[in-house]
């Protein structure tokens, strides 16, 4: 592509990048100063945090500057710079919105939900691509999904509150418990197990009926549950890519041409793609997934760095020391906060206003 004078508009693109970089970088240093004040938090900003709302600021720089450029006719960027900033940038701000204000502690992960959903929609409406049809048709899609969701919850309930009954969970843990190889024996079984489920079944289901009978095994054998529970997320990961059911191979199903078309652009014509394909071209992906869950059952510090050591309470030896309220009996006053006369200072107020 070139610009009306032969120019590539790459150098604009550059320095484009350049000044959302420098601006990225600017906030990445001032982060702590600016947001701990707003939060009242003491502790210093994690580097993660630092990370994602450095890029959102980069991302609102390049955008407020291109639509400046397009408004105000400057004229100062490229048709190139314009068309990738318009393209790419807003998408990338909403998801960083979304994560910051999670990050940030101003929104949980559902409403964090919510405000990605509301932001899509804005940006259809701005592209005009938003028509009747297709807010129906994501209401319907979102609808079936809520229920779907919510009759596997409670159908997984129901068979919990089941199996336990019938003393299931004896069974299960008395069957995992003596897997040979211990922690890590265990920690392969479950991981071989929930990867072959994810081919047929749903992680919804997964997460749901097989979750809660393996944690209670898990945190027997003395396995961090939090541990634990990225093990098993990273693996339900894979569900979405292993054949024959995987919902993003369904996704690539919908969208990729079944036949031969000719490229707009190059006008090549260009075979239609296979379903036999598209699983082949999700093996390499697969593998990343299982290579990434192999590095955290083997450096399990990947996970747990940074979350402290585990605390551990002896509930005999904690003291409840709180402020009484005094009681009279007989002319007698209540204990003294803290004294081991609390308790008896109480039951006999107790006993002298049931006799009045």
């Amino acid at each position: 592509y070139r610009e009306p004078g032969g120019a590539s508009g790459h150098r604009s693109l550059m320095v484009l990048i350049a000044i959302a970089l420098a601006a990225g970088v600017a906030w990445s240093q001032m982060h702590q100063s600016v947001i701990n004040p707003l939060i009242e938090r003491e502790l210093p900003a994690p580097t993660d945090e630092i990370l994602v709302l450095s890029m959102t600021i980069a991302s609102f720089v390049a955008l407020t500057l291109a639509l400046a450029n397009r408004l105000l006719k400057l004229g100062l960027l490229s048709r190139l710079s314009e068309q990738v900033t318009f393209v790419l940038i807003p998408p990338l701000v909403l998801i960083f919105l979304v994560l910051g204000t999670i990050f940030l502690g101003i929104a949980t992960p559902t409403e964090g939900g919510a405000m990605g959903a509301v932001g899509a929609l804005t940006m259809a409406v701005s592209r005009r691509r938003l028509t009747w049809s297709l807010l129906k048709q994501a209401l319907d899609n979102t609808t079936k999904l809520s229920c779907f969701v919510m009759f596997i919850l409670i159908g997984s309930t129901v068979f919990s509150f089941t199996f336990n009954a019938a003393e299931g969970h004896f069974f299960i843990e008395s069957l995992f418990a003596n897997v040979p190889g211990g922690a890590l024996g265990f920690l392969i079984v479950v991981n071989i197990l929930v990867f072959v489920l994810g081919c047929f079944i749903d992680f919804f289901e997964i997460a749901f009926i097989v979750i809660p009978l393996l944690a209670p095994v898990a945190d027997k054998l003395g396995i961090d549950l939090i541990w634990f529970g990225v093990i098993i997320a990273m693996n339900l990961q894979t569900s979405f890519l292993t054949p024959p059911f995987g919902f993003a191979l369904f996704y690539l199903r919908s969208v990729a041409p079944r036949s031969e078309y000719v490229d707009r652009i190059t006008r090549d014509r260009i075979g239609g793609v296979s379903t036999v394909q598209i699983y082949k071209g999700a093996i390499a992906f697969i593998v990343i997934q299982l290579a990434m869950l192999v590095a955290v059952i083997a450096y399990p510090g990947l996970v747990s760095t940074g979350l402290g050591p585990k605390q551990t309470y002896d509930l005999d030896k904690i003291k409840l020391d709180a402020p009484t309220r005094s009681y009279s009996d007989e002319g007698r006053g209540a204990a003294t906060p803290g004294s081991n006369e609390d308790m008896d200072a109480v039951l006999r107020a107790l006993k002298s206003e049931a006799k009045k």
